[in-house]
């Protein structure tokens, strides 16, 4: 009875299978790390505002607090964005008929609020405490970088949840004192880790990775 197939039938057979089992592995390994890049996360990426707002220029070189412009970050899960008065309390001197600025008069005059975008845009199954965290420690650039030294903003890490469990599972290596939460240039110190231990025990932060933590 002759053969249907060749004897070298099955070699190639086996081949064409691990064949696609690497390719199955590599495009998995592949789209990982896609979704992990910069690209797709878009992290060090400045983006395009409505009016040319530099945070090097206000909260680097006139000193600005983080607080003068973004109020609710200490009794609210958001920081939240000025409202054009508070643009205007000093551009109604300053660079009042500056054309860069002519959106915010705009808007003052208008009542209609500045459509900024977005940098640090979580999914909405995401849930994101500002407040929570100003009151255990971690400071301002902790997550966004040194935002002082930017003259466009742009998000500075990733904001994955594997950046997110990273510090929720070692907390003692990113709390700070309290008074140096809004410290832009603030520096942990060489010992972080006896500090961070102390400050842990103090401020009364746990470690917690449950899911129901961030997804509500």
């Amino acid at each position: 009875m002759p053969w249907h197939f060749q004897p070298w039938a099955n070699t190639i057979f086996r081949l064409v299978l691990v064949v696609l089992a690497l390719s199955a592995t590599f495009l998995t390994w592949g789209a990982a790390l896609i979704v992990r890049s910069p690209y797709e996360t878009r992290q060090d990426v400045p983006r395009e505002q409505p009016v040319p707002f530099s945070h090097e220029h206000h909260a680097g070189g006139l000193g600005l607090d983080c607080r003068y412009c973004h109020e609710s970050v200490e009794d609210s899960s958001f920081a939240g964005i000025p409202p054009t008065k508070v643009c205007m309390n000093c551009h109604s001197e300053m660079w009042a008929v500056a054309p860069p600025l002519e959106p915010v008069r705009e808007s003052y005059r208008t009542g209609k609020s500045i459509q900024w975008t977005r940098i640090h845009d979580l999914p909405q199954f995401v849930y994101f405490d500002h407040s929570i965290h100003v009151h255990e420690g971690i400071g301002c650039s902790t997550c966004h970088g040194r935002v002082d030294k930017m003259p466009l903003t742009y998000q500075a890490e990733p904001l994955t949840m594997a950046w997110c469990l990273n510090c929720h599972r070692n907390p003692e290596n990113y709390v700070r004192p309290r008074d140096q939460v809004f410290n832009m240039a603030y520096r942990p110190p060489v010992n972080q880790a006896q500090l961070g231990r102390q400050l842990v025990k103090e401020y009364k932060i746990y470690s917690l990775t449950s899911c129901t933590t961030c997804h509500r």
